[in-house]
């Protein structure tokens, strides 16, 4: 076998490894990274290439702002240390990624000079026991030492998150789900009632064969009104909700807007699935303070539903706006927001879209690990962590009505 396939062997048994299991992010960047170290022997690849062409960050990255990249490779690092501490401690091959540079770098495992060597010296008997001992003595302290260094190196590197998965589990947490999702949904398995999920029924006038359009209190004071519809979006997205906490081992609760009250307010952990448009029950409560969802009243987008920035911090608009409702959908903004309720002990996580498919947008983004673990990089959250109240706005891409790729345009952190 040739070297090359050889280290091609090496990395498909690290991406199989207990180590790196269920990281679908470290696994995209050890691929990326080997792929690049075997084709240009020596030469590290640049951060930004790596923010572009791994985790799809947009042009105008910035890594000044965006330590994304560096955080996942000090945790590729230390899964890499895990790694060969354990299950690969019998590898011939050793990859490593340097301090300094993101140029993987694959050598041999070096050889002790114990066990499996064979020795011409003639030295006496007695003499070869006491240098044997005293040899394989030196090899486990060198072993031990290094296990201490990796471990402190891991605990330093990786603070950020999972490096431990016991850290972050509450007693019957279920140990094969990322560590992310714990930290993330915390809030909502620590109480004595299943979190309730309310997801938007928007109040409708007609009927689905003669043509159905949203109720104006204006125009249909006397229409009979329907409040029995809902979104594409909100279908999945609580599809979605649901997979994750049954992971979770917790039960949830799903109800429509239009049948929830104030009183379940006051004594639930609650997720709102759909802006305020359309889920009439969030402009009763506590709503966002830096993003907030406006209906445009005039002008060709009449009806269109866009996110005011209350506060746009450098290189934000003050808008954030949908492709416009005479072209096919091909962009929309969400608003995640994670508030106290009305009772502080509880939690209310806003989870909407401009649109249903911005809707679904937002629910995937925190139901997957990848994304999730990207928001908890931004906000700074340890896997030992509290996750404390935020509001971002996130970009969708959407192709044949579904979203295909999300990303944190804006992002405010604080007592929100």
């Amino acid at each position: 076998m040739t070297e090359r396939a050889l280290f091609h062997e090496q990395i498909e048994k690290l991406l199989s490894s207990h180590a790196l299991h269920g990281s679908e992010s470290l696994c995209k960047l050890l691929r990326y990274l080997a792929s690049h170290s075997l084709e240009h022997p020596g030469a590290s690849p640049k951060e930004y290439q790596i923010a572009t062409e791994v985790f799809g960050r947009q042009q105008g990255f910035d890594p000044h702002v965006d330590s994304t990249v560096r955080v996942q490779a000090g945790r590729l690092r230390t899964k890499l240390t895990e790694y060969y501490a354990s299950e690969g401690a019998d590898d011939p091959i050793m990859v490593e990624l340097p301090k300094g540079t993101y140029a993987l770098t694959f050598h041999p495992r070096p050889h002790g000079a114990g066990r499996n060597h064979t020795t011409t010296s003639h030295e006496p008997p007695a003499n070869s026991e006491v240098n044997g001992r005293t040899s394989r003595a030196w090899i486990i302290a060198v072993v031990a030492l290094s296990v201490i260094l990796a471990s402190a190196v891991a605990v330093a590197t990786d603070r950020f998150l999972n490096r431990r998965t016991t850290e972050a589990r509450a007693a019957g947490d279920s140990p094969d789900v990322p560590v992310a999702f714990h930290v993330f949904w915390r809030g909502f398995l620590t109480g004595s009632q299943e979190p309730w999920v309310i997801f938007s029924n928007a109040a409708f006038v007609g009927r689905p064969y003669v043509g159905m359009r949203y109720y104006n209190r204006t125009k249909d004071s006397g229409a009979v009104i329907l409040d029995h519809y809902t979104g594409v979006g909100e279908v999945l997205a609580v599809h979605a909700l649901d997979t994750v906490f049954e992971k979770l081992r917790q039960q949830i609760r799903v109800k429509r807007g239009s049948l929830f009250s104030l009183d379940d307010a006051k004594n639930n952990d609650l997720i709102f699935i759909g802006s305020p448009s359309e889920n009439l029950t969030l402009l009763e409560l506590p709503n966002t303070q830096e993003f907030a969802f406006k209906q445009i009243t005039s002008g060709p987008r009449t009806g269109t539903m866009e996110i005011v920035n209350f506060h746009p911090e450098s290189g934000e608009p003050k808008e954030f706006l949908p492709t416009p409702p005479d072209e096919t959908l091909t962009e929309d903004y969400s608003v995640i927001a994670l508030k106290r309720g009305l009772n502080p002990a509880h939690s209310v996580l806003i989870l909407a879209g401009a649109t249903t498919i911005g809707t679904q947008a937002a629910v995937e983004y925190v139901c997957q690990q990848d994304s999730l673990e990207q928001l908890l990089l931004r906000l700074s959250v340890s896997n030992s962590g509290e996750l404390k109240p935020f509001e971002a706005v996130i970009r969708v891409k959407v192709a044949k009505g579904v979203p295909v790729g999300s990303e944190i345009i804006a992002l405010r952190k604080g007592p929100v």
